[in-house]
């Protein structure tokens, strides 16, 4: 299928979302983001690329972690090292995993310790998560740094009604096992939602098997979880919150040495603290929401290697990387009266101050590295939304980031969705400016091999839009029979942070040109039967060679079909197709052979679902059905097949 033509993209994948498949319900709401625009906004309102994973989902598609959930996403590349455990990347639309904005609960999250500031999606469970919100396109007009690909938020949940209590327990081959616990509810003016997890699974090697030096050493991961959302309310439309959240997770993984070495020694533990604590309150009869919290993150990870005889690189290591991220917002929705042709019109005006520190200290067989250092930064923003004449929906956004490394950076978006109900349709546009600042470790970072971080960088900026069309088609007496949408975007992103060629510091150099198209179907033939179809095409490049960007597969697709034969009994299967990428090349003898194209891979995922009772759920959840041996990490394979079996419990 040639792919060299993003105007042939856009037709081929808009007769892709024409092939027949499936969705939900017979009626269907449509879904709700705040996350987006900043006001509780309908889907088809958005002028962005927007995708929200439900608790429904991630119980239906047997996902446990939060790579595994966004692996479908359209638009969205997932890398991770190995299985569950591993470091995870996640590139929007071609762009580098830096340039991802994850939220939880609306709070940045991004580890300030990570040498480039990006965020790790090996490590997060969902037994605590009502949704993920994912907002493709450039978003530092409404969320400032990082913000250039996107913004994934984490919502956890939230308690209401009367208390209520669920429990899930399942067992695998090969040797895995879950478990969490969770109670919610409310009384009176308080609400609560408690929730507590733990994952483990050791049943699989992440070294690539076609490699020599294979040794079947196997790489475990636990994860445990503990969350509590409290609330309380003194009156209705106020309610002050308190949410925290721990994780640790412990895993192992090979040494990606020279040449790669299968270490039974080498493992990776990382602890997260979240809290946040804040006030919402909506006043004057409603025309004013209200919003002040503070909030703080904290990552502590650490990196084991014990020197083991056979390793031909000898490598021992101890790596302590602390990151502490406090941040501290303000900010107000005014809802506006209709007047005239305009309606649901609403001003946002917000405040932010967010400080970062790093501490790192490296010792890997006698190469030291170090940094403790941190930054802040002082944010203002505004923005506006209103619907013309009930179909011309118009977004705007305006941020002014004052950063100490570097000085101001002003971003924007606007956007716009045109309802043709005639035709069935929305059209939509929009173009939004973006920038990353410069991490620590790129601004004070030292090792004892001469390298000296750069204090004077400049952050990333980048420019994007996007622009396409969304059909909604009834058929054989169905209202909600085909979702189909075709969104062709483009991104620059210059000033890229890099390290200079003698290894000596950071530059800011180069371009990168980004041009693609996403499309999706959701489709619903009848009440027992849905799908949902994505297929991406990206084109990402630097500018100065016009090759390819690592890890960045031309094409993409998904296909997650829904059956549901008899009312009390669900299968979902999911296909993910990952295309050709060019990486990191190891030969079969472990050993690096410079950049090139790697193989694609097809993975295959069955979760079926048995609802005993209202009450009690019984479900076998069996992932890589097909065993495929794709390595998204060039010489570190997905795990093999495996097989889950669980129980899952309610109360009352």
């Amino acid at each position: 299928m040639p792919c060299s033509k993003p105007t042939a993209i856009l037709l081929l994948g808009t007769t892709l979302c024409a092939a027949p498949a499936c969705a939900q319900e017979d009626v269907q709401l449509p879904q709700v983001t705040v996350t987006a625009t900043g006001v509780p906004t309908v889907l088809p309102k958005i002028p962005a690329g927007v995708t929200i994973i439900t608790e429904a989902e991630i119980q239906a598609r047997g996902y446990t972690t939060l790579a595994q959930a966004l692996s479908a996403v359209p638009g969205l590349g997932v890398v991770q090292s190995g299985g569950d455990g591993g470091t995870a990347s996640v590139f929007i639309r071609g762009t580098n995993s830096e340039d991802v904005l994850v939220l939880i609960d609306g709070v940045p999250a991004n580890d300030p310790s990570i040498a480039n500031g990006a965020f790790n999606f090996g490590e997060d469970t969902l037994a605590d998560v009502d949704r993920i919100e994912v907002v493709r396109g450039p978003m530092s007009g409404i969320y400032g740094s990082g913000a250039i690909g996107g913004v994934i938020n984490i919502i956890t949940l939230q308690g209401a009604g009367k208390p209520h209590a669920s429990l899930t327990l399942a067992g695998g081959f090969p040797s895995q096992g879950q478990g969490s616990a969770a109670i919610s509810g409310a009384t009176g003016p308080f609400d609560y939602a408690l929730t507590g997890s733990l994952d483990e699974a050791s049943g699989f090697d992440d070294t690539a098997k076609r490699l020599s030096v294979y040794s079947g050493n196997k790489d475990p991961f636990r994860s445990k979880t503990a969350s509590a959302n409290l609330g309380y309310s003194p009156t209705t439309g106020t309610r002050f919150y308190l949410i925290l959240r721990a994780r640790q997770s412990d895993s192992g993984y090979p040494d990606l040495g020279y040449p790669i070495f299968d270490d039974p020694n080498e493992f990776a533990y990382d602890k997260n603290l979240f809290g946040k604590l804040g006030l919402k309150s909506e006043l004057f009869a409603g025309l004013l929401t209200t919003e002040f919290f503070i909030a703080r993150v904290e990552d502590f990870r650490r990196y084991s290697n014990l020197l083991d005889a056979n390793d031909p690189n000898f490598a021992a290591a101890n790596d302590h990387y602390n990151g502490y991220r406090n941040d501290m917002q303000w900010n107000n929705t005014i809802h506006l009266p209709n007047a005239g042709p305009s309606e649901n019109a609403s001003v946002l005006l917000g405040a932010e101050y967010l400080e970062d520190t790093a501490r790192e200290n490296v010792n890997e067989n006698g190469f030291t590295e170090f940094v403790s250092a941190s930054q802040h930064a002082w944010a203002g923003h505004v923005a506006a939304q209103t619907t013309l004449f009930q179909n011309l929906t118009l977004t705007t956004a305006l941020r002014d980031d004052s950063v100490t490394s570097f000085g101001s950076a002003l971003t924007g978006r606007g956007g716009a969705v045109l309802a043709i109900p005639a035709a069935d349709m929305n059209v939509k546009a929009a173009y939004g400016t973006s920038f990353l600042a410069p991490s620590l470790f790129d601004l004070y970072g030292v090792d004892n091999f001469g390298y000296q971080g750069n204090p004077n960088l400049k952050p990333e900026t980048g420019a994007g839009f996007e622009a396409g069309p969304e059909f909604f088609v009834p058929s054989f007496g169905r209202p909600n029979f085909a979702d189909l949408s075709a969104t062709y975007f483009h991104n620059n992103i210059r000033n890229l942070i890099a390290t200079t060629p003698d290894f000596s510091s950071e530059e800011n150099i180069g371009q990168v040109r980004i041009n693609g198209v996403e499309t999706q179907a959701v489709l619903t033939p009848s009440s027992w039967l849905s799908a949902d179809l994505t297929y991406t095409y990206t084109d990402a490049r630097d500018v100065a060679s016009n090759s390819l960007l690592l890890r960045r597969p031309e094409n993409t697709g998904s296909a997650t079909l829904t059956l549901t034969p008899i009312p009390s009994f669900t299968l979902t299967p999911q296909i993910t197709y990952i295309g050709r990428f060019d990486d990191y090349l190891y030969a079969d003898n472990g050993y690096p052979t410079g950049t090139g194209p790697g193989k694609p891979g097809t993975i295959v995922n069955l979760t079926a679902t048995y609802a005993a009772s209202a009450k009690l759920a019984l479900f076998v959840d069996a992932k890589n059905l097909f065993n495929s041996a794709f390595e998204p990490v060039n010489g570190l394979q997905i795990p093999g097949a495996s097989v889950l079996f669980g129980v899952r419990a309610t109360a009352p």
